[in-house]
């Protein structure tokens, strides 16, 4: 048997890089390694801008050159770096020495030793990291999570008024609406929403264990914790000022635990929406092209809600592991934080793919009149409960002396099939009042649905 040519272990990079290889643009080596160098010349503009060790600011045009160097890293930098770290074996040490590097080629070897200066490695990755997961985050998880929500808004309007048998414990209950089911969504998920974009984004510049030790030794009168807070806050983070080697990774915690809320509901709706494709409520449309089964011409299968189960379960136990494991460093600093980092792609990547999936999903079902009709229809048995409660009022109100509605109700519905004409027979048979018999015989389990169609306005 022939090697294969190099293939992709994951199949995010593989056969899912259409959807999921957009987020390499951030979390990826080389995404991580030009947030790098965007951190380590930000403090070099940022330690010659305050005239520290006899500097003084650079010219404009200066400043712009290694901003561009930066906004521009890309194959050549990444090879460039890939040379320096056979030979350094770190990392962040390559970054580094590529600086310098650029530095030389601009003229600007005076500075040079300000490169990296008074910063231990964890300095430069927290402040990368937090930059490349906000805008991985922001610029494709959140708007790919706002559509899933917009197409979930629009079914709850859409159905609204849409009758539809409720499920409880598997088994028939009072009926509600199609979009009052997708509105309970839409709520739960915005809420999640809003935790999500308003999650706080910490960074760290101390030094090696947080004292600003070396940065005293080389200037006791610098106000250090002033120029480290202005640092971080330039790079749009919040400043934390109390921490190790490394900054605590509380924030990506409780980021990561709230994205995998939001995929635990995602998730919630996927199995249910599969639940209502294979009882006939959902009908999926036809696909050109498309093939469900590769022996039953007929199926079409539920693809995009299992897809969408799986990813979010793949997606979720990272995303645990990640809050669980970020949040402890034995004494000042261990590196299990920076194989775990790592995989902050993946994580997002599987929970991308399943949102995708999710979307595509959502339009390609249509809801069948036919089959809700049906089960509305065979199951009258629910109007128990309306009767029950009605029977309770009229005899609080003194127009009946029934004693114990819901033994009545129990007795007459309780693993027995009744249709509308026994329900109006009970009913006429009834001691309450005129107004209450005349209500009763209305009601059918296609009305039965109280405000369901009102509440959806909740969404706002």
């Amino acid at each position: 048997m022939s090697p294969l040519p190099p293939q992709p272990v994951s199949p995010l990079d593989g056969r899912y890089r259409p959807v999921a290889g957009v987020l390499g643009e951030h979390l990826s080596e080389a995404g991580l390694n030009r947030a790098r160098v965007h951190v380590e010349v930000e403090w070099l503009i940022a330690l010659t801008d305050r005239g520290l060790f006899g500097t003084s600011a650079l010219p404009a045009d200066k400043k712009d050159a290694l901003r561009a160097f930066a906004a521009d890293f890309g194959q050549a930098q990444i090879d460039e770096l890939a040379t320096l770290e056979a030979t350094t074996r770190h990392d962040v040490k390559a970054v580094e020495y590529l600086v310098r590097g650029e530095l030389s080629r601009q003229g600007l070897d005076a500075i040079a030793e300000l490169t990296h200066f008074a910063a231990t490695s964890e300095d430069i990755n927290n402040l990368s990291y937090a930059l490349t997961i906000r805008a991985a985050v922001h610029e494709t998880w959140l708007p790919r999570f706002r559509d899933v929500i917009g197409r979930l808004r629009e079914w709850a309007l859409a159905e609204r008024d849409r009758p539809m048998l409720s499920h409880t414990h598997g088994q028939p209950a009072t009926p509600t609406t199609v979009g009052k089911e997708f509105a309970v969504v839409v709520h739960r998920l915005e809420r999640q929403l809003r935790r999500i974009e308003a999650a706080e984004f910490l960074g760290k510049f101390s030094g090696a264990t947080g004292t600003f030790s070396a940065h005293l030794a080389a200037d006791a009168d610098a106000d250090w914790p002033v120029i480290s807070r202005e640092f971080v806050e330039s790079l749009g983070l919040s400043w934390n000022p109390l921490t190790t080697q490394i900054e605590s990774h509380d924030w990506q915690a409780e980021l990561f635990q709230a994205i995998g809320h939001a995929n635990r509901i995602l998730h919630n709706l996927a199995t249910d929406v599969w639940t209502y494709i294979s009882m006939g409520y959902f009908t999926q449309v036809p696909q050109p092209g498309a093939t469900g089964s590769s022996t039953m011409p007929h199926k079409i299968n539920p693809i995009r809600f299992e897809n969408a189960e799986a990813n979010l379960e793949l997606s979720c136990a990272l995303l645990d592991s990640l809050a669980a494991t970020l949040v402890t460093s034995r004494l000042q600093r261990d590196l299990t934080d920076s194989t775990t980092q790592r995989n902050v792609g993946v994580a997002l990547g599987h929970s991308l793919l399943a949102l995708d999936n999710l979307f595509r999903g959502l339009g390609e079902i249509a809801v069948s009149e036919t089959a809700l009709a049906a089960d509305l229809d065979g199951n009258w048995e629910v109007l128990a409960e309306a009767i029950q409660t009605v029977i309770r009022a009229e005899v609080a109100a003194g127009r009946s002396t029934i004693a114990d509605p819901y033994a009545l109700l129990k007795e007459l519905t309780r693993g027995h099939r009744v249709g509308q004409a026994d329900l109006v027979a009970f009913v006429d048979a009834l001691e309450i009042g005129d107004a209450a018999k005349a209500r009763l015989r209305e009601l059918t389990p296609g009305t039965y649905v109280g405000l369901a169609s009102q509440l959806v306005d909740h969404l706002g």
